[in-house]
């Protein structure tokens, strides 16, 4: 069963770590995303991959022989990641296989903060859902790697009430006095 001390890593390393051109990709996207180390894009790389290993196996089934089960699954897999806001209504299985590392990057709390213009900078959007400014549907969360669907998506707001909103309310009355 294993020690409860000791989980699992969620995630690989890259089998070459040293490369200069890897290495440079890696800190443009930890800068552009606003990621706390290299173990939160190891996670996402390690999650693509799962992803894209499901859609190549549905892929070779499909080409074996195509049953209801397996069509069934195709189905099943494509809602997940419609759900998930990963691909649209209208993706295929192939579709799935061209997803890159921003796409799933950009579904992160943290990500959806900074395209609705709630924080200036990815650190500070960051800091605002770790220090609980931030609300989704109504729970108030302070994971900036939750994943958030695409029902969700629209749902994302500054908690009212919160030191956030009474700054912006008092720097407005400042400008127009």
């Amino acid at each position: 069963m294993g020690d409860p001390k000791r989980p699992r890593k969620k995630y690989s390393t890259p089998r070459q770590p040293w490369r200069s051109d890897q290495l440079s990709q890696e800190l443009f996207i930890i800068g552009t995303y606003g990621l706390r180390n290299k173990h939160e894009l190891w996670r996402a790389q390690t999650e693509l991959s799962g992803i894209r290993k499901r859609a190549r196996a549905l892929l070779g089934a499909r080409a074996v022989s195509l049953s209801k089960t397996e069509s069934n699954d195709e189905s099943n897999f494509l809602a997940k990641l419609r759900k998930r806001g990963l691909v649209d209504s209208a993706a295929t299985v192939d579709d799935v296989l061209g997803l890159g590392i921003e796409e799933l990057l950009s579904r992160r709390l943290q990500t959806v903060v900074l395209k609705k213009e709630l924080a200036l900078t990815p650190h500070q959007a960051r800091q605002m859902i770790s220090h609980g400014h931030v609300m989704v549907k109504d729970r108030i969360l302070t994971i900036p790697s939750y994943v958030v669907r695409a029902d969700e998506e629209g749902t994302v707001r500054i908690r009212e009430g919160g030191p956030i909103i009474h700054q912006a309310s008092t720097s407005e009355t400042v400008e127009k006095g």
